[in-house]
């Protein structure tokens, strides 16, 4: 169902309450379902995505040039992979899950029921505007909730797509997309969710999280942040180069765990340098026209990203970084060149917020203990990047920072393991999903306690004199 939002009339929000009311209504009906129900639901998901695949891709070219081998690996894949494990998994995750208790208890029996929550809401990005539109909705269909999903209008080929998607596979009353820019997204804020469910920005992240106490309701944010990569002095450094340089640069950088900036040990400093240009030119082309050609770049998403990334290159190179490849740009085409930067500091520009885009900065560091300190001055990141063949060296780093997610000697795979959960911490987010982490995200932990036929409970009833008193203080010392 499409519901389109007039800009200016009295009831011009109307239809958002009128489908809410609907996915209200239903709510208890899914909440029932049983996981053969819920993975029907799937199930046809996945046939109607596999029936569509083309169509998506030309939808996600038409929105950024984006390669359609960039569609495969990084938007259908995920949802298969996704959908795959929810369904070799689901009806164990959601049978009760039995628990001790102590021995005061005795006679008793404790379960943990995974319960739907309701009505989830999820506000979806444009940087990965299926995937991150849809993995978020298999965990919340597969905990037995109803679903409204709002994609981003910054990608509008790829929102209809998912409009069509939906409306061909759930029930409107079960699933329904919303269209439609800011004022559409502020108006969903104002209705009582039960779980909001947001992947983007930080400043719209704390509207978010602030609706939500408005509501009492529960909220995921899957933020970003400035992801660092470290290289020490025993990294592969050619290895390090290729990986880095690929992560970087898929989706032209519009990845929220992407590698936003470089700290290289002093002594491997000009080595990765070289092996970057290197890995770059072999990936995308010789020459500045080649990689302008490539059919393997994908282009910035709107006038105003390419505006203010285009910005931030140029004022670091004023500023006095290095361009060690790249640097090329064409507003006509949002095309900003894959760029690698030396001679870059802490203060300079490209280092003020997070690029989300194709510019990398790199940093030379020399002592440990000053790269703590520095890593620890980004913040805390939704993904943190470690070179090294020293396990003591990268087990010194992650006991002193903390980031979303890790990966030791390779970058972006974390996201591609159902077993792992994926978000943030602090800044970079709060709450976490995938596989069994997003179905438990979706649900609510029901404590439930069965009472057999004899009870310990009735020494402790009043009056408080006598037996029950002397009950009450030795079952206290048993825990002293």
């Amino acid at each position: 169902m499409r519901l389109v939002v007039p800009e200016a009339a009295e009831d011009t929000h109307q239809p958002l309450r009128d489908s809410f009311a609907r996915l209200q209504a239903r709510r208890w009906d899914m909440a029932q379902t049983n996981a053969a129900e819920r993975l029907s639901r799937l199930a046809r998901l996945k046939t109607n995505l596999l029936a569509r695949r083309e169509a998506l891709a030309e939808a996600l070219f038409a929105d950024f040039r984006k390669p359609r081998a960039e569609v495969e690996s990084t938007e259908v894949l995920p949802v298969l992979l996704e959908l795959a494990h929810t369904a070799r998994h689901l009806k164990t995750w959601m049978k009760p899950r039995r628990v001790g208790a102590p021995l005061l208890l005795a006679g008793t029996r404790s379960e943990v029921h995974a319960e739907a929550k309701g009505v989830v809401l999820i506000l979806s990005p444009w940087n990965y505007p299926f995937c991150l539109a849809i993995n978020p909705l298999i965990a919340a269909v597969a905990a037995g909730n109803c679903v409204m999903l709002k994609p981003s209008e910054r990608t509008p080929h790829t929102a209809a797509f998912l409009e069509a998607l939906v409306r061909d596979t759930f029930e409107p009353s079960e699933v329904t997309v919303v269209q439609g820019g800011p004022e559409v997204g502020d108006a969903l804020l104002q209705l009582p969710f039960d779980h909001f469910f947001f992947t983007g920005g930080g400043r719209v992240g704390q509207k978010v999280m602030a609706a939500a106490a408005r509501h009492l309701a529960s909220v995921t944010l899957e933020l970003g942040g400035k992801s660092p990569v470290i290289v020490d002095a025993t990294a592969d450094v050619k290895a390090a180069a290729e990986r880095i340089i690929w992560g970087k640069f898929v989706n032209a950088g519009q990845t929220c765990i992407a590698p936003d900036h470089v700290y290289v040990h002093a002594s491997r400093e000009e080595e990765l340098l070289a092996g970057m240009k290197d890995a770059l030119e072999r990936f995308y082309g010789r020459t500045e026209e080649a990689r302008r050609a490539s059919p393997d770049l994908c282009r910035m998403v709107d006038a105003a990203a390419f505006t203010r990334v285009r910005g931030l290159l140029d004022r670091t190179v004023q500023a006095g970084a290095r361009l060690v490849a790249g640097g090329g740009v064409d507003a006509a085409s949002r095309y900003i060149a894959p760029t690698v930067l030396a001679d870059v500091t802490a203060r300079s520009p490209v280092m003020e917020e997070e690029i989300f885009g194709p510019l990398l900065p790199v940093l030379r560091y020399e002592q440990t203990d000053a790269l703590v300190e520095s890593l620890r001055a980004d913040g805390k990141p939704l993904a943190l990047y470690l070179f090294s063949q020293d396990e003591a060296a990268v087990d010194f780093l992650l006991k002193r920072t903390s980031a979303g997610g890790t990966v030791v000697n390779n970058v972006l795979l974390q996201v591609t393991n159902p077993h792992l959960p994926f978000g943030g911490v602090g800044p970079s987010g709060l709450g976490a999903y995938h596989g069994e982490e997003g179905f438990r995200e979706l649900s609510h932990a029901r404590a439930v306690l069965w009472q057999g036929r004899a009870s310990l409970a009735h020494f402790f009833f009043p009056p408080y004199t006598g037996k029950a008193q002397q009950l009450a203080r030795l079952a206290s010392r048993m825990f002293e």
